[in-house]
């Protein structure tokens, strides 16, 4: 049986670029909704970041599936006339331009809300709309150093850039869930809202237990892959050279491992290991125990006394395991040079069909779009 879209039905406009928003707009049309995107004569700029899917950048394909693009130019009267006739039908409005951009363009938020009482509106900005910092550029890897992020990333020589585009993805996905609430909230008051997520913010917010250690006298130190708190939690190398992470939380867990896997049932009540606080405060022997029992082991010896215990473990993965790991689900992307594949997003609903549109090319949908909303169509020559 085909059932429709949650959000089926709905019109998102999205005036973006790069990561952010796109990854919250995304989102929106996995879900159903109509994402038209506005893009800048020369497109959005993350199309060019890469060539590598299909020759086409991985940031933009990966973000832009089942969008509608279109090619504004906003100082162009006809096309201040298309913006407009495309918010008099949303029912959501995504934009990342600058701090004030909007505004200058004629279209600040306060004449937003009253023109277009039942749109909701999300501004997506590296500090905010306001505040001293707020006209700075804010790009990810500037974030994760502002914010503090970086300072609790990486081993003791130095700070550590997380791996991916960990703000701008988070941003987008806070951005996602406060559209969702805000959508919730229009159906029982039918009034539309003014959210604006910042980068920084969303970092902010996750440093909660780095700065209440920090406050308590306590400030974090990076550890690689370590566990600041729990011990013994981290990388351990076996005989034939595989690194393996292993966590024990408890003392239960620990009591566990030190039977099964140390077989030294004895270590359980030691006082210098019985406690989480003591192995922590007694690390380097608590370590010492693990890297002794694995290195004298082969992977496939300790991968088996792990599962024996029920022991928390995964193997140090780089991308060669991961695109051969038996949960990796993929699904094909369509792209304007040939299909690609896509991690799926990690919520399944039971017995729906999961699809996902096409990746659009560059001002694909001008004439339909343009004809739709009664605007002229114009040469991006």
């Amino acid at each position: 049986m085909s059932h429709a879209k949650p959000l089926a039905g709905l019109l998102v406009v999205s005036l973006e670029q790069a990561v952010a928003a796109p990854m919250a707009s995304r989102r929106l049309a996995d879900a159903g909704a109509r994402v038209i995107k506005l893009e800048r004569p020369e497109g959005d700029f993350a199309r060019g970041y890469d060539q590598v899917a299909q020759g086409q950048s991985s940031y933009f394909v990966w973000l832009n599936r089942g969008k509608e693009s279109v090619c504004v130019d906003l100082t162009n009267a006809d096309d201040l006339v298309l913006f407009e006739a495309l918010l008099a039908k949303a029912d959501v409005f995504i934009q990342n331009l600058k701090p004030g951009a909007l505004a200058r363009l004629g279209f600040p938020f306060e004449r937003l809300r009253t023109r277009f009482p039942r749109l909701i509106i999300c501004s997506i900005s590296g500090y905010g709309e306001s505040g001293p910092y707020a006209a700075r550029k804010a790009y990810d890897l500037l974030i994760q150093t502002e914010a503090g992020l970086a300072a609790v990333t990486g081993g003791p020589a130095a700070p550590g850039r997380v791996g991916v585009s960990i703000v701008d993805l988070s941003t987008g996905q806070n951005a996602y869930a406060a559209i969702l609430e805000a959508l919730i909230a229009r159906g029982q008051t039918s009034e539309g809202c003014d959210i604006r997520v910042s980068m920084f913010d969303t970092v902010a917010e996750w440093m909660a237990v780095p700065l209440l250690h920090a406050a308590a006298g306590k400030p974090p130190a990076r550890m690689g892959l370590a566990h600041p708190s729990l011990s013994p939690y981290g990388v351990f190398e076996t005989r034939d050279g595989v690194a393996i992470l292993i966590s024990i939380q408890n003392d239960r867990e620990w009591a566990i491992f030190c039977r099964v896997v140390l077989k030294q049932p004895d270590l359980a009540t030691d006082p210098r290991f019985a406690t989480t606080v003591a192995r922590l405060a007694n690390r380097v022997e608590t370590d010492g125990l693990v890297t002794t029992c694995f290195g004298a082991r082969s992977a496939a010896e300790v991968i088996a006394l792990l599962d024996a215990g029920d022991i928390a473990y995964g193997r140090v993965s780089d991308m060669a395991t991961l695109s051969a790991h038996p949960h990796l689900r993929l699904a094909d992307t369509a792209t304007p040079f040939g299909v690609v594949k896509l991690p799926e997003p990690a919520a399944q609903v039971q017995d729906a069909v999961r699809s996902f549109g096409p990746v659009p090319a560059l001002g694909q949908h001008d004439a339909a779009i343009r004809a739709e909303f009664g605007s002229k169509v114009r040469s991006r020559t």
